[in-house]
């Protein structure tokens, strides 16, 4: 269910979807509509938006902030899935396929979101083609980055799982032509739950490759100083690991 603390989103807060990737293709006036058939709400961090088995059917649209989704082994070990940024959208296994929630998603930040009613989002799908196949190329992505992750459990030993989530997170920085940037570095345990390990691993995996230059932490941000070198040292550790 959703969190009970939950609440509506101040006068100063923006109540548009005009940010939100999904509808790019639509025109203002559409767009207004649907704000229309939306609430809008504010998680702060640590709130719960969406509960694992729960059978609520609404799409979120994450305004503002971001969320992570997880779930948990028979052990209670916490594994993260994703996490889902501004600009993004998550529940919408639960609208198309009826099923219950398939994953916890928690505000990891000060969020605002719009919710969509779930027979809006399909009637949504229907009558709008770019709008679905924006839907279909979000679930191809989250299969094949499934698939990844379940390559890289089972053929890279712990440090080598962060270095490739490293380089999935960072991206090129805008100031300075060829250098790449995780902006901002999630803390250590967030990294940990992605790659199934933990935060010490985590922390020694990182810090180990500062004296040889290959990373720099300058604040919250982690610069890849020499990203090839990352990558080579993944792809080459992954093939000795294969041969074993």
């Amino acid at each position: 269910m959703l969190a009970a603390m939950s609440t509506t989103l101040t006068q100063t807060s923006a109540r548009s979807l005009r940010g939100i990737k999904l509808f790019d293709c639509l025109p203002d006036p559409d767009l207004k509509a649907l704000e229309s058939q939306c609430r809008f709400r504010s998680y702060a961090k640590g709130e719960t938006l969406l509960d694992k088995g729960s059978l609520t059917r609404e799409v979120f649209f994450v305004l503002r902030g971001a969320a992570a989704a997880v779930t948990f082994s028979p052990a209670g070990r916490e594994v993260t899935l994703g996490i889902i940024r501004a600009g993004d959208q998550f529940g919408e296994l639960a609208a198309i396929d009826q099923e219950p929630r398939s994953a916890t998603v928690t505000a990891m930040e000060s969020t605002d979101v719009a919710i969509m009613p779930a027979e809006v989002f399909r009637d949504l799908l229907m009558t709008r083609a770019a709008v679905a196949f924006g839907v279909l190329q979000r679930l191809a992505a989250i299969v094949r980055n499934s698939g990844i992750r379940i390559m890289e459990l089972a053929t890279l030993q712990a440090a080598q799982r962060v270095y490739s989530e490293l380089l999935r997170m960072a991206k090129p920085d805008a100031a300075v032509p060829g250098l790449w940037v995780v902006r901002p570095l999630p803390p250590m345990h967030e990294i940990a739950s992605l790659t199934g390990t933990t935060r010490e691993t985590v922390n020694r995996s990182i810090s180990q490759l500062y004296p040889q230059g290959i990373l720099k932490r300058k604040g919250r941000n982690l610069f890849l100083m020499e990203r090839d070198k990352l990558v080579d040292i993944v792809q080459s550790l992954q093939i000795h690991h294969g041969r074993k």
